[in-house]
C-alpha cells in the first residue's frame, strides 16, 4: 500500500513543469505579447464565455462536492471531471482572448478600482497556486490513491472555487466600470 501514501517524483515533476510552462505563457501572453489591432473588434464575446466557462466550473465543484459528502462517488467524480472540463475550455478560451485583445485595464477609479485590483491580484496567484494542485489531486483519484487525494482535496477545492468565482467577478466588475 506505499503507492496510496506517496506520488512518484516523475509524475510530480511532469505536473510542475506543465505548470510552470502554461504560467510562464499566460504571463508572457498578457504583459509581453503585442495584439494586432485587426482583431481588437472581433470575438468580444470571449471574456462573457470566459466567466461562463468559470462559473459553470464553479457550480460543478459545488455538486461534486456536495456528492462526496452524499458518499456518492460516481456523482462525486462526474462532477469533478466536468469543472476540469469547464476549467479547461476556460484556459483555451482566456489565452485565445489574450492572444487576439491583450489585457484589458480596470476603467474604475477610487475605492473601487482598489478593491478590483486586491480580488484580482488574489485570483491571479491563487489561480497559479491551484493548477498543479488540480492536476495532482486529480491524478490521486484518477491511479486509486483516494486516502492522499482526500487530504489534498481539501485544499484544492477551495482554491479551485475561490479561483473560479473570482474569475465570474472580475468580469463583472469590468464589464459594470466600462458601461458606466
Amino acid at each position: 500500500m506505499q503507492q496510496n501514501k506517496t506520488l512518484p517524483m516523475p509524475v510530480l515533476s511532469g505536473i510542475l513543469t506543465v505548470s510552470a510552462a502554461a504560467t510562464a505563457f499566460l504571463l508572457w501572453l498578457v504583459y509581453v505579447h503585442q495584439t494586432s489591432v485587426a482583431f481588437s473588434q472581433e470575438f468580444t464575446f470571449l471574456p462573457i464565455l470566459n466567466a461562463t466557462f468559470n462559473g459553470l466550473s464553479a457550480i460543478a465543484l459545488c455538486f461534486g462536492f456536495s456528492y462526496i459528502k452524499q458518499r456518492n462517488i460516481v456523482a462525486h467524480r462526474r462532477s469533478m471531471l466536468t469543472a476540469l472540463a469547464f476549467s479547461t475550455l476556460f484556459l483555451v478560451s482566456y489565452i485565445i482572448n489574450h492572444a487576439l485583445h491583450g489585457d484589458q485595464r480596470f476603467p474604475g477609479h477610487g475605492t473601487v478600482r482598489s478593491i478590483y485590483l486586491t480580488l484580482l491580484a488574489s485570483h491571479v496567484f491563487l489561480s497559479i497556486v491551484v493548477l498543479p494542485m488540480i492536476l495532482v489531486t486529480v491524478f490521486l483519484s484518477l491511479t486509486g490513491r483516494f486516502q492522499l487525494h482526500k487530504k489534498i482535496a481539501r485544499y484544492t477545492f477551495p482554491i479551485w472555487l475561490y479561483v473560479s468565482v473570482t474569475g465570474v467577478i472580475v468580469v463583472v466588475f469590468l464589464r459594470l466600470s466600462a458601461a458606466s
